[in-house]
């Protein structure tokens, strides 16, 4: 390595030192035909790393895992998971690496960490590459989350490997290289916890707090206060998803982190029209990931995490059951909190409004959308003009006029703040049409759609002049949406 990279760019190796139970060392499948497609230029400011470097033929080859910083110990993490209820004892990184962890200019550690970068000993049938469609998609979406303001894995880069990848047909093969604040996972848990290492487990709790949660190591009981807190930003989480009409689409044990970011944008989608039902995964054949079952979901899976934890939360089984349970009540009490208050704020109601007559308002407002079947970021945008007097728009897509206007004038009479309704209402989401779009194009070595996509994305609720088609729902002809996972 030459001096000024070794420099630019240290990898700490703390999860493979204190958790080598969990770790396999590995190395990335040789990329020579490298190319780098996406650099995330400001995120690389944030890490601390010189997009210059990164640029540089060495520095893609340290963003692919071909070449490891001084003191780097790139590792396949083992994890287990319950996929669509199903438990599976032994996933972990089948095509993927942990490359190390850097702290960033305020002082944060950060994962770095490879996806598509070859086969490892928990890959199975699999062949560990990824195409270059769904590696710019976790890129585009997760970036469009970020700017939104909710917690998630961010890409760093997209570099094309230079390889064909086979599935339905042959494809660019890509990889990407992806940060998050850690990649522990309730899975990571259920992996430790069947080893049945008790003194393994509590090493696992330990490195999680001392990442995550600073505060808690002088708890009265670590463990039962790590999943406590993992419940209620598991719950902020899945608030915020559902205000914007975001799907997951494959919500297993192994994609919820410990640190409420949200992680594996795979057959991910959001919704146009209002629809609790909406599934868009191709493998989700009976909507158990689908929008509106999201937070029961997450409330199963962290029931998986607190059995896991079982063991740590006391000697007694009985009691240790009853801790968690009572631990897990306080999810939906959060999630409905966070929910309440997202909503309140979407329709810009003052403080002063009672909560049960807010409730209404919302409760009243979404059957009729549902009903309606109305494009939910649109119309949240057209009511901000209702609220300054303007209706027609927001009365244009509703199908029981009589009922919509008796609503408005109630809603009306509660005085809303419209310009607070802009701050928290997306006029730019990453929509399917659009994202399908800008993945045909990149395919075919054409990248200006998604780079005037992520404009759009970078600043969602600021609506800007010759960007109206970015606001627009999908054309009737685009048709049914499915996504897939990729691998």
């Amino acid at each position: 390595m030459s001096v000024g990279l070794d420099a630019a760019i240290s990898l700490g190796n703390r999860f493979a030192r204190e958790l080598p139970e969990l770790a396999i060392p590995w190395q990335a499948e040789e990329f020579p035909d490298a190319r780098l497609l996406v650099l995330n230029e400001p995120l690389a400011a944030e890490l601390g790393l010189d997009p210059d470097i990164l640029r540089s033929p060495d520095g893609v080859r340290i963003l692919t895992g071909n070449l490891v910083p001084e003191g780097a110990t790139p590792v396949a993490q083992g994890y287990a998971g319950h996929q669509f209820g199903g438990y599976s004892p032994r996933l972990g990184d089948g095509r993927a690496l942990l490359l190390g962890e850097v702290t960033d200019t305020e002082g944060r550690l950060r994962d770095i960490h490879l996806k598509g970068s070859g086969p490892t000993p928990f890959a199975r049938a699999g062949d560990g590459l990824a195409a270059l469609g769904p590696m710019l998609r976790e890129y585009i979406v997760s970036e469009a989350m970020h700017a939104l303001g909710i917690p998630t894995t961010r890409a760093l880069a997209v570099i094309a490997t230079g390889q064909t990848v086979y599935r339905e047909t042959a494809l660019p093969g890509a990889l990407l290289t992806r940060v998050a604040s850690s990649h522990l996972r309730v899975g990571s848990f259920q992996y430790a916890a069947a080893m049945r290492d008790p003194e393994l487990l509590r090493r696992l709790v330990d490195h999680a707090i001392r990442r995550h949660h600073p505060e808690l190591p002088g708890a009265d009981n670590p463990a039962l206060a790590l999943f406590e807190a993992v419940v209620a930003a598991q719950a902020s989480l899945i608030a915020r998803w559902m205000l914007v009409g975001f799907v997951h689409g494959v919500m297993n044990t192994d994609n919820m982190t410990i640190s409420g970011e949200t992680i594996d944008y795979g057959p991910c989608a959001f919704i146009d029209a209002f629809d609790p039902g909406a599934v868009y995964s191709s493998i989700d054949v009976n909507g158990r990931y689908a929008y509106g079952n999201q937070p029961l979901i997450a409330e199963w899976n962290l029931a998986r995490f607190a059995e896991a934890l079982l063991p740590l939360f006391d000697d007694d089984p009985e009691r240790a059951v009853e801790m968690a349970q009572d631990a897990l009540g306080a999810f939906r009490e959060q999630y409905g909190a966070a929910l309440a208050a997202g909503f309140r704020a979407k329709l810009g109601l003052p403080e002063a409004v009672d909560g049960a007559v807010a409730a209404e308002v919302i409760n009243d407002l979404s059957a009729l959308m549902q009903q309606s079947r109305v494009d939910c970021t649109s119309f949240f945008r057209r009511l901000s003009d209702a609220a300054r007097g303007r209706p027609e728009q927001a009365r244009g897509v509703m199908l029981d006029l009589a009922a919509f206007d008796a609503w408005l004038a109630r809603w009306t009479a509660l005085e809303p703040d419209a310009d607070a309704m802009d701050a928290v209402n997306p006029v730019y989401i990453p929509r399917n049409h659009l994202v399908e779009e800008a993945l045909t194009a990149a395919t075919a070595d054409d990248l200006g759609p998604l780079e005037r996509l992520m404009s759009a994305l970078a600043r969602p609720f600021e609506e800007r002049a010759g960007l109206e088609r970015f606001a627009e729902p999908a054309p009737d002809s685009f048709g049914p949406y499915r996504t897939f996972c990729g691998t």
